[in-house]
């Protein structure tokens, strides 16, 4: 018998375990995951960035954990001696009609309590010397890590403090009784007094196995990279973003110095195929079928055809897709950069077309379930994990 079961072992999962092992070291714990190793999916499939908290509305989820998560990552990554660099980035206007928009974006990183601050372009030079723009904002706090590294450190410290990670243990059916839960996986039974339920792009479906309506969907939406030819390193120092379209519920194409030396440019944002459809060729029908039958699906698909189609055609086109970058960086050219990797982000719709946008729990007689947490989740991570004790485990 455990006290608590999490399900899932990307970033959000193992956040909640180590903040259980934080709140009281004697509980036991399991994690369960369907595959091989920690952060095998949206952890590990991200851009690296650990946000500020600059775009998200004052007083949300997002922008309080993403700014305590801010810190607390890269605390975590110093105590560990894990790859971290607060490099900072620029948030960049390159058009007329963008200004007001880096206004707001601004006003709203003032509001959130972060140290943002305008740079002339004589800064914006010598910070970023190829960059083309107008106007633009330093966002000092931003930075890399590598987080399928800061996924598999805090895997060993669960399991050195006493805590198990039991992998390919896919679930198939859970039930909720009086005093816990039972879960069945392909092979094995388990019981547990209390179960999380950070599956991610599953979150949904793992949900309805124990019983709940979460009231929404997970719509999974590629996003695909291109990768700078290493000669070619020199365009990007940091990190450099455009400012967000506000007609499209994601940032843009934007520039990231890596982890690893190299520099990504992406992402677009299309519908994948799969829920775990890391290519254009990836296909499940199931997972298609829902999310073509989905209304909701329907109802945003058409408020944002405009921009869907755009990003389609940047998916199909490297042309095209460099034209978008080259906003930014006007010297790249096509020959310039490589396809590189790719993620899914699961972003949860409800029934009437509205993208769920911070991150939402559900509570059920024995379990909790995280079923919106996109970017800043991985940012956000640990402190998603404290939250979710204090808010509704502080009783364990």
């Amino acid at each position: 018998m455990y006290d608590v079961i999490i399900i899932g072992s990307g970033l959000v999962g193992l956040g909640v375990a180590n903040a259980l092992q934080e709140s009281n070291p004697l509980l036991k714990l399991l994690i369960l995951d369907k595959e091989s190793g920690p952060a095998a999916h949206q952890s590990g499939h991200n851009s690296n960035v650990v946000h500020s908290g600059i775009y998200y509305k004052p007083g949300s989820l997002k922008a309080r954990l993403a700014k305590q998560g801010n810190q607390s990552m890269f605390a975590f990554c110093r105590q560990h001696g894990l790859y971290h660099d607060q490099c900072g980035k620029v948030i960049v206007a390159t058009q007329p009609k963008e200004l007001p928009l880096l206004e707001n974006i601004y006003q709203r990183g003032l509001d959130n309590g972060l140290s943002v601050r305008r740079l002339s372009l004589a800064e914006l030079q010598a910070r970023e010397p190829y960059v083309n723009g107008l106007e633009a904002l330093l966002v000092p706090d931003a930075g890399i890590v590598n987080y399928s590294q800061v996924a598999a450190k805090l895997a060993e410290i669960i399991q050195l403090s006493g805590g198990e990670v039991h992998f390919d243990q896919c679930v198939e059916e859970i039930k909720e009784r009086g005093e816990g839960v039972e879960i069945r996986t392909q092979n094995q039974h388990y019981q547990g007094k209390w179960l999380v339920n950070c599956a991610g792009l599953f979150s949904d479906r793992i949900a309805k196995l124990a019983g709940y309506d979460t009231g929404m969907k997970i719509v999974p939406f590629r996003g695909e990279y291109y990768v700078l030819n290493s000669e070619k390193n020199h365009l990007v120092n940091h990190l450099i973003y455009p400012v967000p379209n506000p007609d499209f519920p994601f940032l843009g194409v934007h520039f990231t110095r890596m982890y690893n030396g190299k520099r990504d440019v992406g992402p677009n944002a299309v519908l994948a195929f799969k829920r775990e459809g890391y290519t254009k060729y990836d296909f499940s029908l199931r997972d298609l079928s829902e999310v073509l039958s989905y209304r909701g699906f329907w109802k945003i698909a058409g408020q944002y055809m405009g921009e869907g189609l755009a990003e389609i055609r940047r998916s199909l086109s490297r042309r095209r897709f460099t034209e978008n970058a080259r906003q930014l960086i006007p010297a790249l050219r096509i020959e310039d950069i490589q396809p590189g990797p790719a993620g899914v982000r699961a972003q949860a719709l409800t029934a009437d077309g509205k993208l769920v946008d911070d991150f939402h729990f559900v509570t059920g007689r024995r379990s909790l379930h995280v079923c919106n947490a996109p970017s800043p989740a991985a940012t956000a991570s640990l402190e998603i994990g404290r939250e979710v004790v204090r808010l509704h485990l502080s009783h364990l």
